[in-house]
């Protein structure tokens, strides 16, 4: 086995996966899951006396993942049809070496996609465990900017144009809620979606006899996994519920990474992801700070959404094995995570780094001229002379600005039939976005009082 031959570590992947998950769907990892099954299976036949109590010490002694030939399994794996038939083959071997006889129980009544899909389990169980605690990292950090730029007024973009103003506190706490969302998801996959796989050849464990279940209740119990009613060879609900979490997961993620590079448009400038030596520089233009960490969690926007609809393809199986479904789920599963805990491990350091410019976002609330404080005025003034009739006045002021050049404001302040329903004072309160912000600092304490109701709970 070389360092080459692992999945987790090409030239690109640490560009879109974090080092623990790469670590948890390596080629190492993967062969050391189900071992770990093969290990915990032979305890638990033994202690119901399936198999010899003897064979259990060589069993799990030759359960090691460094003494597998990962280049001859690989290899191996593709006439075999999957990488439970050569591995299965090795451990034989290396068993017998110890103890001729233990050698004979070696995964005695399991089928292959038992120790394929109880390994990938364990796997998933890392998983998650790592996407909790990186979720209320940025969980924490997002509530952290929402309560810090609570009223930091900015524009809202509706189409990409200026709309009416907000807070960034706002942006911040719908980043926070949609992450919250996830948490919650999380962990209900952590409860709900792992379970034990063991079915025997066709899910009925004939081969044990009468000790089947009482020997997939030791083997549950021995790798802590819940045992589920039945084996779900062909049902793969629990797989595709953890792909399309993680998918949902990478939207959010990338919705915040298209905000915040926007943000950092040289022209727009009210954001911009922290600063490192080395990050998000160009080859030929010194001045350039490119959004980098957005450009990662986007990548992964892109990619993971074709690698959830093939494991949702995937369920349609045939009988009681499955033939190409099952095996679609191989590589796209452990991409869909690793992609997806990329994403979030990058949008975690840009949230709990993001830098704020308020100045700037209190700059290009102007850059109208007061265009965007025209519904402000138009429902005041539609309180006097009706909503209709204020519409086509301020929308033929608005025109007129715009034309020539000339704030908003001062067209109104210069117009007849609104100076006699609205005074200078009123004019001037009407043209203040901080007086326009609606609801917006509720949003953003309820969406707080959320985030600390469910971090205590």
């Amino acid at each position: 086995m070389t360092a080459a031959f692992e999945r987790g570590f090409t030239l690109t992947r640490p560009l879109s996966g974090g080092a623990a998950m790469l670590a948890v769907f390596s080629d190492t990892a993967a062969v050391q899951r189900m071992l770990d099954f093969e290990a915990a299976l032979a305890r638990a036949e033994a202690a119901h006396g399936v198999i010899p109590q003897s064979a259990v010490a060589a069993i799990v002694a030759a359960c090691n993942a460094e003494q597998i030939d990962l280049p001859a399994l690989a290899e191996a794996a593709a006439s075999a049809g999957n990488l439970a038939i050569p591995l299965v083959k090795q451990l034989t071997a290396a068993v017998s070496r110890r103890d001729a006889e233990a050698g004979k129980y070696v995964h005695w009544g399991a089928t292959s996609q038992d120790a394929i899909d109880t390994g990938l389990m364990l796997q998933l169980r890392e998983a998650l465990q790592l996407f909790h605690t990186e979720v209320d990292g940025i969980i924490d950090a997002l509530a952290q900017l929402a309560r810090a730029h609570r009223d930091t007024p900015m524009i809202g973009r509706t189409w990409m144009q200026h709309a009416l103003p907000i807070s960034f506190g706002l942006k911040a706490a719908g980043w926070l809620d949609a992450m919250l969302n996830h948490r919650n998801r999380i962990i209900a996959l952590q409860a709900d979606a792992l379970a034990l796989q063991f079915g025997g050849a066709a899910g009925t464990l004939a081969s044990l006899r009468d000790q089947g279940l009482a020997v997939a209740q030791s083997l549950a119990q021995d790798l802590d996994l819940p045992l589920p009613a039945m084996p779900w060879h062909t049902q793969r609900d629990r797989i595709a519920d953890i792909a399309t979490a993680l998918g949902m997961l990478t939207g959010s993620l990338g919705k915040m990474a298209r905000d915040v590079s926007l943000l950092m448009q040289t022209d727009v400038a009210e954001a911009a992801e922290p600063a490192a030596p080395g990050k998000g520089g160009s080859s030929t233009m010194p001045h350039k700070r490119n959004p980098v960490a957005c450009a990662a969690a986007l990548t992964a926007a892109v990619r993971v959404p074709g690698l959830v609809a093939t494991v949702l393809a995937g369920m349609v199986q045939e009988h009681e094995r499955a033939l190409g479904g099952w095996q679609a789920e191989w590589d796209a599963l452990p991409e869909i995570a690793v992609a997806s805990f990329g994403a979030l491990r990058q949008m975690r350091e840009v949230a709990a780094g993001l830098s704020v410019d308020a100045d700037r976002m209190r700059a290009n609330l102007d850059i109208t001229h007061g265009l965007i404080m025209g519904e402000a005025v138009m429902l005041a003034l539609g309180g006097r002379i009706g909503r209709l009739n204020a519409h086509h006045l301020v929308e033929a002021a608005s025109r007129q600005a715009a034309a020539n050049g000339r704030h908003l404001r001062e067209v109104l302040g210069e117009d007849q039939q609104v100076t006699q329903h609205l005074s200078p004072q009123e004019l001037d309160a009407l043209f203040a976005p901080v007086n326009y912000l609606g609801a917006t600092g509720l949003f953003v304490d309820r969406v707080l009082a959320r985030h600390q109701q469910e971090q205590s709970s």
